[in-house]
């Protein structure tokens, strides 16, 4: 995997994404908790929230009992709410050198209303790069789950996107298993065309230490290359 893409700040941003019923947050709150511990200035974030916009359109595209939303608009909601994020929370911490580790972000817009709702992976993508000033993450860290585990551990649907069938989230997990084939795929940068930030893959199915574990590994080896300028 090359990371060496510009990196414009002295900051850090890692990003944990995938299919629901990954662990994506529990692991996202320890590893902040865990570079805490080691000295280093974290910011944890979710997207979408994180600010008061955020907050309130989060609200409004999970509550199942809000007024419906098509994908299109749906899409442009999760984009407006990161648009927030980065300029309020994500852009400020990595100018003075802060860790940002957020829960989600672009790849899962790309995903969820792109290959398993129908939306173009890569129009989504511009929009993006819109939406978040080019800010890409130095490492997306997607933990991959099984549908039939990730069904177990979630016990069915708790908001609008997990109401939705088994068909719809099997293309979720189909779509983030593309995104890392598509950058094994382009090449000698080894990034996926259409979300070019390096990627890593994790079976998120074994047990929480094992994974976390592996996590540590992974973020280890991208704090260790250092400031890029």
């Amino acid at each position: 995997m090359d990371t060496a893409r510009p990196h414009p700040h002295p900051g850090f941003f890692l990003a944990r994404d995938g299919p629901d019923g990954g662990g994506k947050t529990t692991q996202a709150d320890r590893l902040a908790d865990g570079l805490r511990s080691q000295g280093l200035d974290v910011v944890a974030c979710r997207d979408p929230g994180g600010t008061e916009l955020g907050n309130r359109l989060r609200a409004l595209l999970l509550d199942r009992h809000a007024t419906p939303i098509g994908v299109r608009a749906e899409m442009l909601l999760y984009q407006a709410a990161r648009a927030e994020l980065v300029e309020e929370v994500i852009t400020a911490s990595l100018a003075v050198g802060k860790v940002v580790v957020s829960d989600r972000y672009l790849l899962s817009n790309i995903v969820y209303q792109g290959t398993a709702a129908g939306l173009i992976e890569e129009e989504i993508a511009m929009v993006g790069m819109v939406a978040t000033a080019g800010v890409l993450p130095d490492l997306t860290i997607i933990l991959d789950v099984p549908p039939e585990v990730a069904q177990g551990r979630t016990g069915g649907g708790r908001d609008r996107i997990e109401d939705r069938p088994g068909a719809y989230h099997a293309k979720v997990r189909d779509g983030f298993l593309a995104a890392m084939v598509s950058a094994g795929q382009s090449g000698e940068n080894g990034l996926c065309p259409y979300y070019p930030a390096p990627l890593v893959l994790l079976d998120a199915s074994s047990d929480a230490d094992r994974v976390f574990a592996q996590i540590q590994a992974e973020v280890t080896r991208v704090l260790a290359l250092g400031s890029r300028p």
